[in-house]
């Protein structure tokens, strides 16, 4: 046996038994986390497939996270990349901070920094997909639960689905007169109060309000050659509100209404120059998470709007759902890249900390951003062995982006700051899909399900480069007007047979072909001078496609007492589309690659192991290599001749294709290499212990996620990786169906772990959240 296959064969069985005998956690389920205790595990209902199901009768690897569990996870105002390794596969990042998340499950993902980047993980909030980045950062609140669908979803949930779907369903209007309050605050005077209440109004209306507001104080120093700023960086002030109406017009027709909008003002990513040592793996004694040095600007705004209309109208047999829902937002980051102050051609005490060979500083934004999208959707109503649904969906964003280079301090070049380069980008998009699916009872225990779509998508890109000409010479001259178009339409497809081996176990195998539409990267501030069609810069990926085959079991165990799901799956991603950042410039590069081969497994366990002690385990191992011989990019940046004449700014670990010259990064061969932001192994577990006190519960929680080593870009180096990272919570407190008082601890072990980095220009890094304590409370009414 492989030594690969005797891992995944000997880390299922141990989870297996560590599922049954003790169980820790991982994702969670409709389990409350509140005063109510339950003899079982319950039953979760998912909507994996577009209509509410049985999480155990759903033939795709699908964990669901409630409420309950997400409240605890957001305890310290964290964002949505409290998600990452709380299920199994699934991983979070942003080199923006709150603004820009990055989503990858089963290993697939895209590390593209720029506002226009094309992902593989879809983000569906109240059946509407989120396209842009910075509609997928949409805060967390007021949701009934969320949906981790691994594995492609180019049927009934469209293109850019090959690696999987995150699914955000809110709570809709009630018909009884409810609502909550939940407040909590902690170190760096941070504070996060979230409420909604609703109800009906009248006989044929009901309405929700909910909303949102986190805020932080800056707490990071900013030590410089000319003066320590105090609590400088690292704060921000966030707002979010979501009103839902619902009129019942006739008991067979449905109008929900929706409109929410977000509003972030805040410090973006802190970049800490040098904080990784040349040829030695993990962060150095440079770093210091309470101080930074730098000098350039850093600022992050974020305001994005939405109205939403769903119809449901039951015509008998069928029901009809039409989705409309508009987007609008508008966001600005600006950041010192280099990550330090001044540059090494200035006096030794007006540069460092360490090695900064010149200074960076940009500013992405979007002035404007529009996306509507409209589905409509014919689902049967049941009553036979047959059940199906079929429709169609269009989908059209208009996108500008405005990218700036300039420099604040010690740039003889543009010593009076300002920008000195300039790229504006304009993207429209449009894509249509026309898909059905349905399902056959073959006899009550074995069931077959098949689905079709088609796919037209159509993408057309301007960009245009200017310069102050005030410093003609600085770094690229202006370029002209650059356009491209892409286009693709292509079938994608799924199907899958499920078996109910018996009352407690279900079998499942499925085959699924995934599709990510042709993309375009235009963030050219410095690409080569030249303005040949060959050499603008702006690079273009073709389609890729995925056959993914994936099979599982299902089982509830100790007479409902515990839930185990395990499954197993290997895809091939052909013509994969790829990202090359950063090297010897601050760019992004689009490239395809033959193929990506990926396997590995998934488990998800819970047990009620007493009526009072309730406990969840997940753990997945993805494999991920790249195939493609001839491929290459470009490594680290170079550095100064006189510093370390043709020698990378890392060591690189690949075949070096040409090595590395003054200002000129090595080109290396990446083939076989794991996907970058790719653990082999993400693990989590929660529980939870209650002590009936009163009229309610003393209770202790505590969840854990942790996940292997990482690899930052394409390329791979002894510096720019992260070993691994375990982070850790705690809450206790105490809960009555009416009120809940807790104290928290979110990364509790103060870990620090580097989580990516910045190549171009030195030894940059981001790290993760520092350790945060506070208090909560929270009211039902």
């Amino acid at each position: 046996m492989h030594r690969s296959s005797k891992l995944i064969a000997s880390a299922g069985s141990m989870a297996l038994a560590a599922a049954l005998a003790v169980p820790a956690a991982a994702q969670v389920t409709n389990q409350p986390a509140g005063a109510a205790t339950q003899t079982g595990v319950g039953t979760i209902i998912v909507t994996a497939q577009r209509r509410e199901e049985d999480i155990q009768d759903v033939p795709i690897s699908v964990t669901a996270i409630d409420e309950d569990s997400l409240t605890a996870l957001s305890s310290s105002g964290q964002d949505i990349r409290a998600l990452s390794g709380r299920v199994p596969s699934l991983l979070v990042e942003s080199s923006f901070g709150r603004t820009f998340p990055r989503f990858y499950i089963r290993g697939l993902g895209n590390t593209d920094f720029d506002f226009n980047a094309a992902q593989p993980v879809s983000l569906v909030y109240d059946d509407v997909v989120l396209e842009n980045p910075i509609l997928k950062g949409f805060p967390i609140f007021d949701m009934q639960q969320v949906e981790v669908l691994r594995g492609p979803q180019g049927t009934l949930f469209g293109r850019n689905t090959p690696a999987g779907i995150v699914k955000f369903d809110s709570v809709e209007p009630r018909s009884d007169a409810d609502g909550y309050a939940r407040f909590t605050y902690g170190r760096f005077n941070n504070l996060t109060a979230e409420a909604a209440v609703g109800g009906p109004i009248g006989d044929r209306v009901r309405v929700r309000l909910s909303g949102l507001y986190q805020r932080q104080d800056d707490y990071v120093d900013n030590v410089l050659p000319g003066g320590t700023a105090n609590n400088a960086l690292g704060g921000y002030d966030e707002f979010a509100v979501r009103l839902q109406a619902a009129f019942d017009v006739t008991e067979d027709f449905e109008i929900l209404l929706a409109g929410q909008l977000r509003d972030l003002d805040g410090t973006a990513r802190l970049f800490r120059a040098n904080n990784f040592t040349r040829g030695t793996a993990g962060l150095n004694g440079n770093f210091d998470r309470d101080t930074i040095s730098v000098d350039g600007q850093n600022e992050q705004e974020v305001e994005t709007e939405n109205i939403s209309a769903r119809l449901t109208w039951d015509v008998g047999p069928v029901s009809i759902i039409s989705v409309t829902s508009y987007w609008h937002g508008t966001s600005s980051s600006v950041g010192d890249v280099d990550g330090g102050f001044g540059a090494n051609f200035l006096p030794p005490n007006l540069t460092g900390p360490g090695n900064i060979p010149f200074t960076a500083e940009t500013r992405d934004s979007i002035p404007d951003l529009d996306q509507f999208t409209q589905e409509l959707r014919i689902a049967s109503n049941g009553g036979g062995p047959l059940s199906y649904q079929f429709g169609i969906f269009y989908f059209d964003e208009s996108l500008d982006i405005v990218s700036e280079n300039y420099s604040t301090l010690g740039d003889p070049l543009n010593a009076a700051g300002g920008i000195n380069i300039l790229v504006s980008q304009r993207q429209e998009s449009e894509a249509l899909g026309i898909f059905g699916s349905l399902t056959y009872d073959i006899s009550d225990r074995f069931s077959v399900t098949g689905g079709l779509r088609y796919n037209d998508d159509q993408r057309d890109f301007v960009v245009v480069r200017s310069q102050d000409t005030q410093f003609p010479a600085f770094l690229q001259n202006p370029l002209g007007t650059v356009t491209r178009s892409v286009s693709d339409d292509t079938i994608t497809w799924d199907g899958s047979l499920t078996y109910e081996a018996s009352d407690d176990v279900n079998l499942y195998a499925r085959i699924a072909r995934g599709y990510r539409a042709p993309s375009i990267q235009g963030r050219i501030l410095f690409p080569p001078a030249t303005a040949t069609p060959l050499e603008d810069g702006v690079s273009v990926a073709n389609s890729e496609t995925i056959t993914s085959y994936e099979a599982g079991i299902k089982s509830t165990l100790w007479n409902g007492r515990a839930r185990l799901n395990l499954s197993g799956y290997i895809y091939d991603l052909n013509n994969a589309q790829l990202t090359a950042v950063g090297g010897n410039v601050n760019a992004n590069r689009l490239i395809n690659a033959d193929n990506v081969r990926g396997y590995g497994f998934e488990l998800d366990a819970q047990a009620a192991i007493t009526d009072n002690f309730f406990v969840t385990a997940g753990l997945s191992y993805n494999h991920t290599e790249i195939q493609d011989n001839g491929l290459t990019t470009a490594a680290c940046g170079g550095v100064r001749v006189d510093t370390f004449p043709n020698v990378s700014l890392c060591t690189i670990l690949d075949p070096i294709v040409t090595p590395a010259a003054p200002f000129s990064a090595a080109i290396v061969n990446i083939d076989g290499n794991r996907l970058p932001q790719s653990p082999r192994w993400i693990a989590n577990w929660t529980a939870r212990y209650e002590i009936p006190v009163g009229d309610g519960d003393v209770y202790f929680f505590t969840d854990w996620a942790y996940r292997s080593r990482i690899n930052f870009f394409l390329y791979e180096s002894i510096e720019f990786q992260d070993s691994s990272q375990l982070e850790g919570g705690i809450r206790v407190g105490y809960q009555t169906d009416s009120y809940e008082f807790a104290a928290f601890v979110r990364n509790i072990t103060n870990d620090t772990s580097a989580v990516s980095g910045i190549d171009f220009n030195n030894l940059t890094a981001m790290v993760n959240e520092p350790r945060v304590w506070g208090i909560a409370a929270g009211f039902n009414f």
